[in-house]
C-alpha cells in the first residue's frame, strides 16, 4: 500500500515566520489531505509561547527540534540576519539525517524552506525532493529578493547614497534608505548572507507566495483559532473592553512580538494618545534604553504598574484607554467592530491581519522589511497614514495627535477607511471557494501529489 504524500517544512523559529507556515500547512490539510512536518532549526530552548502554539497543531501536522546550533564563533555585534540565515546552514546534518529517518515510513513528495533558508534546498536535492520556497513576506520584498543579485552589480555605494529611488521590477520607486535593514551597510556579514540566499531563489521548483520559477500566491495567510495559554487573561481583558466602546473608534497601537521603542518615544506617544482624546488599546513593552551595565534603565513593574509611562497618564486615560502588557490578541481585536484603526510596525504578517478585517492604518515602521511595507501601504495602496519623525528623529506628540485625529475623524481617514473596505473585499474574494488563492493551493497541492 503506497504511503500518503507528506511535506517536509524548514522554518526559522520566530513566530512572525512560524505563523504564515503553520497556517500554509493546515490548509493543506485541510483542503487536499497532506500531513507535514516542521523541522526547526535553533539556537536554544524555544520560548514557551512558541512551544503552546506548536503544541496546538492538529495531529497529523507535528514538529521536531534540530540539535541547537553554536554560535559562539560569531562577534557579539553580529546581526540577526546572519544567525537566522546561517542556522539552516550550519544545521544541514542533522536535517539531512532526520529528512532520511522519515522517509523509512513516509512519503516526502517536497520540501518547503522559509525565505531565510535557502541553503537546506542542498538537503533536498540529494533525496531528490522538490524544494519549495515559502516567502512569508510582500511582493515587492520578493521581487527585490530577485533583482538583488543584479541591483549589487549596478550600484557601487550603499544603497541609501543612491540619489534617486531605486526602481524595483513591478513595484513603485523605494529610496535606497527604505529597503530591507540588511542591505544598508553592504560591508557587513549580514547583506553577504542575505545575497547568498537571494542568488539561490531561482533554484526553487517554486516559490509559495515573481521570478524565474512558478510563483503560487496562496494568501493573504492570517493565524486562525486561538491556543489557549497563560495570555488568556489579557484576551478576555480587551474583549470586553472593547465590547463597551462604540463602533469603528478604537486605535489599536502594538508594535509587533518584538518591537520596542525608546523611552523618549514611550513618553511622546502616550503624550500624544492624551492630547488626541480618542479611544485607545495599546500593548505596552519595557523601552530599550540600556545603562552602562547592560540592563534596562526602566521596566515595567511586578505589580503591573508601568513606571515607564508618564506619571499618572494611567489615571488620566483610564476612562478612555486600555494599556496591556506584552501581548494582546490582536486578529480578535481587528476583527471587533470597536476597532476603528491600528498603528502598526507594518510587520507582515499584522499588515495581512489588518487587511482581511479591513482596519485602515499609521504606518510606523522600525527595522527589516517594514518601510518598504509602509512605503506600500501609503504611497502604493493608500490605505494608511504615517507619522512624520521631527529633527531628532522622534515622532512627537503633536503629529502623534494629528494622524490619530486624522485617521479616526479626518477626511483623509475617511477616504483611506473607503479603500480599506474595498481592499478587505478583495481579499475575502480571493480567499473564497473560486477565488484565485483557492484554485492556486488546489493547482500546487495536486502537482505536490502528483509529482507534476
Amino acid at each position: 500500500m503506497e504511503k500518503p504524500s507528506h511535506i517536509a517544512i524548514i522554518p526559522i523559529p520566530g513566530m512572525g515566520h512560524l505563523i504564515p507556515l503553520i497556517e500554509f500547512s493546515k490548509k493543506l490539510l485541510a483542503q487536499h489531505n497532506l500531513s507535514a512536518t516542521f523541522i526547526i532549526p535553533n539556537e536554544g530552548p524555544l520560548s514557551n509561547s512558541q512551544y503552546e502554539f506548536l503544541d496546538s497543531l492538529p495531529d497529523a501536522i507535528n514538529y521536531t527540534l534540530l540539535p541547537p546550533v553554536n554560535f559562539d564563533d560569531l562577534p557579539q555585534d553580529t546581526k540577526i540576519e546572519t544567525r537566522l540565515c546561517l542556522l539552516a546552514t550550519r544545521s544541514a546534518t542533522a536535517l539531512h539525517a532526520t529528512i532520511s529517518s522519515m522517509m523509512a515510513d513516509k512519503k516526502i513528495v517536497a520540501l518547503f524552506v522559509d525565505l531565510l533558508a535557502a541553503d537546506a534546498f542542498d538537503v533536498a536535492d540529494k533525496f531528490g525532493v522538490p524544494r519549495y520556497l515559502f516567502f512569508a513576506a510582500s511582493a515587492m520584498c520578493l521581487s527585490l529578493c530577485l533583482y538583488l543579485p543584479k541591483l549589487d552589480q549596478m550600484v557601487s555605494c550603499e544603497y541609501r547614497d543612491v540619489p534617486d529611488p531605486i526602481q524595483i521590477p513591478g513595484c513603485i520607486p523605494v529610496h535606497g534608505r527604505d529597503l530591507l535593514g540588511s542591505l544598508q551597510d553592504r560591508n557587513n556579514e549580514a547583506y553577504k548572507r542575505v545575497l547568498h540566499i537571494a542568488k539561490r531563489y531561482v533554484m526553487a521548483d517554486g516559490i509559495v507566495q515573481p521570478g524565474m520559477p512558478p510563483v503560487y500566491p496562496v494568501g493573504p495567510l492570517i493565524q486562525s483559532g486561538s491556543v489557549e495559554s497563560s495570555k488568556g487573561v489579557n484576551e478576555s481583558s480587551c474583549l470586553k473592553w472593547l465590547d463597551g466602546q462604540p463602533c469603528g473608534s478604537v486605535l489599536y497601537i502594538c508594535f509587533g512580538s518584538a518591537g520596542t521603542l525608546s523611552s523618549e518615544q514611550v513618553t511622546e506617544l502616550a503624550m500624544g494618545l492624551e492630547l488626541s482624546e480618542q479611544r485607545f488599546i495599546w500593548v505596552v513593552r519595557p523601552p530599550h534604553d540600556k545603562g552602562a551595565d547592560g540592563t534596562y534603565l526602566n521596566s515595567q513593574g511586578h505589580d503591573g504598574t508601568f513606571d515607564f509611562l508618564p506619571k499618572t497618564f494611567l489615571e488620566r486615560t483610564k476612562n478612555r484607554g486600555l494599556v496591556v502588557p506584552n501581548w494582546a490578541p490582536q486578529a480578535r481585536i481587528l476583527s471587533h467592530s470597536s476597532t476603528g484603526g491600528f498603528l502598526t510596525h507594518c510587520g507582515w504578517n499584522s499588515i495581512l491581519e489588518t487587511i482581511v478585517h479591513g482596519v485602515p492604518v499609521i504606518v510606523w515602521p522600525l527595522y527589516a522589511d517594514q518601510k518598504m511595507n509602509a512605503i506600500m501601504l501609503t504611497e502604493g495602496l493608500q490605505v494608511g497614514m504615517r507619522a512624520k519623525l521631527n529633527e531628532n528623529g522622534i515622532v512627537d506628540r503633536l503629529e502623534i495627535a494629528r494622524v490619530v485625529n486624522g485617521l479616526l475623524q479626518g477626511d483623509e481617514g475617511k477616504a483611506i477607511r473607503i479603500r480599506t473596505h474595498k481592499l478587505k473585499e478583495a481579499a475575502l474574494s480571493v480567499l473564497s471557494k473560486d477565488g484565485c488563492s483557492t484554485k492556486t493551493l488546489d493547482q500546487l497541492a495536486s502537482k505536490l501529489k502528483n509529482k507534476i
